[in-house]
């Protein structure tokens, strides 16, 4: 019991550090990237750009998608519009898990602490940059936290025999993936957690590969989620979202030891493995849709009218 709740804590500081991060970086941009999401998403290709721009921001694919949801039920944008920002976000939610993989070890306590100060003035602007700095602290002292625990469980019976079954069962690791991100609603706590347990070497990296594109689609729940009571445009979008994701992971779950073999040769550390992974598969399978934006929009509205 107290393995678990020491868990169920790490989860909940590590997406409260990450909310403080997409907070301060949101309260310091968010008209502009409001109106860069109005005026340079004509075309597929420019919402492609920009939403990756803005995701990496925020921090926060989710956020990108509610934002765009929102603007498409006030009308400010149009379901057509949103597909090139949807191929954005996937591959702007990259940044974070690379960002993650970073060591900053030697930087926690003084970010931590100058973050707080910034937070006590009261100007909006230290403020924001306060909970930027406080924010980043916690997620990587978190980060710290999952590798500490997960070497604490090397050795626990329950969860090695739960591990020793995924090892041949992708299928079953990807459903663990939708399931994980769809109850804590971050497919970036999803992939910081294998990564804790990648580094105490209690994953082989390709059942880690197909939680991480398990938890590709369990981030679709929050689109879909903001989508309720909107109208039709709105949903589309939310469908769009989920479409995407399924279609990608299908596209890619029978080459995962290929996958696997590609970013195995890239570095030598397992967290940085994941990272690359899911920067690949974010990457390729956004870039192949691209070409074919227009048509996937067309089809999602038939599917869906």
């Amino acid at each position: 019991m107290i393995y678990l709740i020491l868990f169920i804590i790490l989860i909940l500081l590590f997406i409260y550090g990450m909310t403080l991060l997409r907070t301060g970086l949101f309260n310091l941009s968010s008209q502009s990237l409001k109106n860069s999401l109005e005026k340079l998403t004509d075309k597929p290709w420019k919402g492609l750009i920009v939403s990756i721009i803005i995701t990496a921001l925020l921090q926060s694919s989710a956020a990108v998608m509610v934002l765009t949801i929102g603007l498409i039920s006030a009308r400010v944008l149009t379901f057509p519009q949103s597909i090139g920002i949807i191929l954005g976000t996937n591959i702007g939610t990259t940044f974070t898990t690379e960002f993650i993989t970073f060591n900053m070890n030697n930087y926690l306590l003084p970010l931590a602490i100058l973050g707080v100060l910034l937070i006590i003035i009261n100007k909006y602007q230290l403020r924001s940059i306060g909970f930027i700095l406080f924010g980043m602290s916690i997620v990587f002292t978190t980060m710290r936290g999952f590798k500490y625990f997960a070497g604490m469980m090397e050795h626990h019976p329950a969860l090695n025999s739960f591990f020793l079954s995924l090892a041949d069962r992708p299928f079953i690791a990807l459903v663990v993936g939708i399931i994980i991100t769809a109850l804590i609603q971050s497919s970036t706590a999803t992939i910081g957690i294998i990564m804790g347990f990648l580094s105490a070497g209690l994953l082989p990296i390709e059942i880690a590969i197909a939680i991480m594109l398990g938890s590709n689609i369990g981030s679709c729940i929050t689109s879909f989620l903001a989508s309720i009571g909107t109208e039709k445009s709105a949903k589309l979008c939310a469908y769009a979202h989920i479409w995407l994701n399924i279609g990608g992971v299908i596209l890619f779950y029978p080459f995962i030891n290929d996958l696997a073999a590609i970013v195995k040769n890239m570095t030598a550390e397992m967290d940085v493995q994941l990272a690359h992974a899911s920067l690949l598969f974010n990457v390729l399978s956004s870039l192949l849709v691209l070409p074919f934006a227009e048509r996937f929009g067309k089809l999602i509205m038939r599917l869906h009218s």
